[in-house]
């Protein structure tokens, strides 16, 4: 396992302990579950790119739908 330091403003690091505290996860925790979420989309949107690369703006979409789907009922649960 690695480990990164990041450099972030006072205000924005005061906000994520505030976010995991709400949560109940430590700042770390909620790190590796937003880095997640933005690697996830990442490669929904290169898999997207490439299928519709390839001719198929359905099959694209339905790569999207899937990304959007499985990350909604996270969303919610923890808004509660």
């Amino acid at each position: 396992m690695a480990t990164l330091t990041v450099r972030l403003p006072d205000d924005k690091h005061m906000r994520l302990k505030a976010l995991a505290k709400h949560k109940h996860i430590s700042i770390n925790k909620l790190m590796e579950e937003l880095s997640t979420q933005a690697i996830a989309e990442f490669d929904a949107e290169t898999r997207f790119r490439a299928i519709v690369a390839k001719g198929s703006i359905e099959k694209g979409l339905a790569v999207l739908d899937k990304l959007d789907n499985s990350l909604r009922p996270r969303r919610e649960c923890r808004t509660r």
